[in-house]
Parts: structure tokens; C-alpha cells; sequence
């Protein structure tokens, strides 16, 4: 459904993508990740029609944004990183005045504003202006003007930006139920949390360059240390403990006193680590394993990214 093959934008001097690949499949959600400035934004106003490209090829739902991007804009929806809804207007006159820019008749309209009304849970402000609404309410409103049209493809450029965590989550719950349905989402974001629970394949950018791109998973295994933490009883026993662990070809390291912890293959280096404690008797008070969080992945690829520039 999204298919970018070598984009590039340039502002003057400025390079703020360098030959951009992506593809996103119906129905899947690719999360687009990357620091302020990395091109995210510039690259959704490219697949989303509103800034041509300076080179490359682009296709949403099938068609060239280049050449037919009134087809591309009648099939998909956009939310941006701030609500762009009529604050003087109703959520229903929103709703139905966008319905009706997009040829519905009165009744079909206004069908469609109630429904998105009742989806969004808008209903008890549904006739009060919209600058009387909280930011959660906006940004609700935001991606429900977004649906107006049914489109296939869903670009969300950072849609929770500024909400509280209950809000956020009933926008994930909102946009999990509309891939349910067959749409295709593309998400930016600089939740990571975000990432590792919408998308199927998460895309990093940095400094208008794809540097790393797989499933959450993948992404993990590729540049995430696991790692296993030890609370030992006694402080006592540290010395003891770090010996038998080394001999038994790990590499622990005393974090405090009495804990240690030490870099891991898989999980099941867990069970080797409480047998070569449990030969020199080390007491255990608390033992933990520690998958690498896309915290973790997306730092270590963005340190990495910096080193090469710096070395070129």
C-alpha cells in the first residue's frame, strides 16, 4: 500500500532525506522512528501529497503521488502532530463539513459525523465548540476527521504527542481496531513504547537516512545486550560469587555491594548462572533477566550512526 523507492528532499542546502526506502503492506502498521530534525515529518508530507519530492518515486494505494495524487489523497487520512480541527465548530460540524468537502450529501454526512462521534466517545460534547475541548478531545477529534472518507492507508505523524497516558492508550486501542479492519497505518512517533506495541516493522531514520529496519524483535536481537541481574544476600559473598560466575565464562560486573550482573546469550543462560552460584553456596535474594527494550536498540543504532559520520 506505501511503496518509496530512493526519496530525497532537499530545502536549499539542507538534505533532509538521502534516498529513502520503504514499503508497508495492507493492513500492517510500520512505525517510523527518528530524533527531531531525522525527516519523519518530511517524508509523511511526501507519501501524503502536500510536499513533492526533490527525487525518487513514491506510491500510496497503488497510484504515484507525483502524477495522480488526487487519487492517493481520495484514499487516504492524515492526523499531524497537532489537531488541525475548527475550533470555532462543533465536533459534528467538523465532522460533516469535512464529509461534505469530500462529496457525501447532507444525510450521508451527518450519518457519518454521528457515527465517528459515538467511535471517538465525543457524544456528550458533540455540539459544543471544539476550543472548549480538552487536549485528549481534540486529538480524538483530529483522528476521527481523519476516517471521514474510509480511507486504506492512515498516516499518523506523532498522534499522541502531548496526552496522558490514559488518553494515549485509548488512542492505541482506537488505532488497533481500525488495523483490524484492513488499514494500513503509517506511525510516527518518539514513544518507543508506542512502536513496540503498535507496529508490525519499525523503520529508523537518522539524519534523513534509513539505518536500521525489521520488527520490534528483530531489532533487538540485532543490537540489544539481554542480561542477567543478581541480588545476593551478603555482600560478604560478592568476590566469591564473581569468580565462580567468570570460571563459568561470564563476564559479571558488581553494579552495588551485592549485585551483580552480567551480559547473556538467551534465556537459558539463566539457569547457568544459579548452578555457578549455587557451587560456591552464594545465598540469592533476587534474580532477574532482561530482554533489551527499543529504549535500548534505538539508542545504540543512533550512537552508531553518529560514530560513522564522524569518522567519514
Amino acid at each position: 500500500m506505501i511503496k518509496a523507492v530512493g526519496v530525497r528532499k532537499s530545502f536549499g542546502g539542507v538534505h533532509a532525506l538521502n534516498g529513502v526506502d520503504l514499503e508497508v503492506a495492507r493492513g500492517e502498521v510500520l512505525g517510523l522512528l527518528g530524533h527531531n530534525g531525522a525527516g519523519k515529518t518530511t517524508l509523511v508530507n511526501i507519501l501524503s501529497t502536500v510536499s513533492p519530492a526533490s527525487g525518487g518515486t513514491v506510491e500510496v494505494a497503488g497510484y504515484d503521488v507525483a502524477t495522480h495524487g488526487r487519487q492517493v489523497r481520495s484514499r487516504i487520512g492524515v492526523t499531524g502532530q497537532f489537531a488541525s480541527v475548527d475550533e470555532q465548530l462543533s465536533a459534528f460540524h467538523n465532522l460533516v463539513l469535512i464529509a461534505r468537502l469530500l462529496g457525501a450529501g447532507r444525510r450521508e454526512a451527518a450519518a457519518r459525523a454521528e457515527e465517528l462521534i459515538e467511535a471517538f466517545a465525543l457524544t456528550e460534547a458533540a455540539r459544543r465548540p471544539s476550543r472548549t475541548y480538552s487536549g485528549g478531545m481534540r486529538r480524538r477529534l483530529d483522528l476521527a476527521a481523519s476516517l471521514v472518507g474510509h480511507p486504506d492507508v492512515l498516516f499518523l505523524d506523532e498522534p499522541t504527542t502531548g496526552l496522558d497516558p490514559t488518553t494515549r492508550m485509548a488512542l492505541w486501542e482506537t488505532v488497533e481496531k481500525l488495523v483490524a479492519q484492513g488499514t494500513t497505518v503509517l506511525l510516527t512517533t518518539q514513544y518507543l513504547e508506542e512502536a513496540d506495541r503498535l507496529a508490525d516493522r519499525i523503520t529508523v531514520l537518522s539524519k534523513g537516512e534509513v539505518i536500521a529496519s525489521g520488527t520490534s524483535a528483530e531489532l533487538k536481537a540485532e543490537t540489544g545486550s539481554r542480561s542477567v541481574h543478581v541480588r545476593l544476600a551478603a555482600a560478604t559473598g560478592t568476590a566469591t560469587a564473581v569468580a565462580a560466575l567468570t570460571a563459568a565464562g561470564f563476564e559479571p560486573m558488581a553494579d552495588t555491594g551485592r549485585t551483580l550482573s552480567m551480559p547473556v546469550a538467551t534465556s537459558a543462560d539463566l539457569a547457568e548462572v544459579v548452578r555457578a552460584l549455587d557451587t560456591v553456596a552464594a545465598e540469592i535474594d533476587e534474580l532477574a533477566y532482561k530482554e533489551p527494550t527499543l529504549d535500548d536498540v534505538y539508542l545504540a543504532l543512533t550512537q552508531a550512526s553518529r560514530a560513522v559520520r564522524t569518522a567519514v
